[in-house]
């Protein structure tokens, strides 16, 4: 019918979001509940300023990352330049906050002595957040500011989307390498580890699941097909 209102998303997608909100907001309450219980909470220029690395690191490079690829499955039916402002400022606030996880790292190791890029997880998560801020700079360039032609556009678009999943991965990757140095770091003292390893390290990873699934292309033409039984049930 020429000019109805849209029909709402489909009823399973709300479903899918809520739970993939759950997990996150579970795994920022268990970091925060470690860091304050255990690990005296977070401050600046203090012996405690390293704490505000896994808690921004997982408030950015994970919880934020992932809500902005479900941006284009939350707002599917609102106008696309809107929906890509959101996407952007998402990551970008990630990324801002991401790297005040990085200073605060690096601050906390040379006020210690303790070494740079000693371990695996060091490097693989440097890699990704040098890697997210190129994906960042290309996707404004490409899809959010005028310039780019469509064919480039089009061309582009697969690997945008690609790259971002991967980056995704990387981070959840990353984030699960910390949390197991930090096992190993306090293998002995046996309050931490099951708080750390049940509290954090299972939320990060059914999280990233969750994201992935709601993203994933057999999703999208599943909730493709609801939402045309749903439109023409409307119409």
């Amino acid at each position: 019918m020429d000019g109805a209102p849209p029909p709402p998303s489909p009823s399973g997608l709300s479903a899918y979001v809520a739970v993939s909100q759950l997990l996150g907001l579970t795994l920022l309450g268990t970091t925060g509940a470690w860091l304050g219980r255990y690990r005296g909470g977070v401050a600046w220029h203090s012996p405690l300023q390293f704490n505000a690395h896994p808690l921004c690191m997982v408030l950015g490079m994970v919880f934020l990352q992932g809500d902005a690829l479900l941006v284009y499955r939350v707002f599917r039916h609102e106008a696309k330049r809107s929906t890509k402002a959101l996407h952007a400022l998402l990551h970008g606030l990630a990324l801002v906050i991401a790297l005040v996880g990085i200073i605060a790292v690096f601050e906390s190791h040379r006020a210690k002595g303790i070494p740079d890029m000693y371990s695996l997880h060091s490097w693989c998560g440097m890699a990704t957040f040098v890697l997210y801020l190129l994906q960042w700079f290309l996707g404004c360039g490409f899809f959010l500011f005028p310039g780019a032609s469509f064919s480039l556009r089009g061309w582009y678009k697969p690997q945008h989307i690609f790259f971002g999943i991967t980056l995704f991965i990387l981070s959840i990757t990353s984030c699960l390498l910390g949390i197991t140095e930090m096992l190993l770091f306090n293998i002995r003292d046996e309050r931490r580890r099951p708080l750390l390893l049940a509290g954090a390290a299972l939320p990060t990873a059914q999280y990233h699941n969750c994201v992935v699934f709601n993203i994933s292309e057999r999703t999208e033409h599943a909730l493709d097909n609801i939402l045309y039984r749903e439109k023409v049930l409307y119409i």
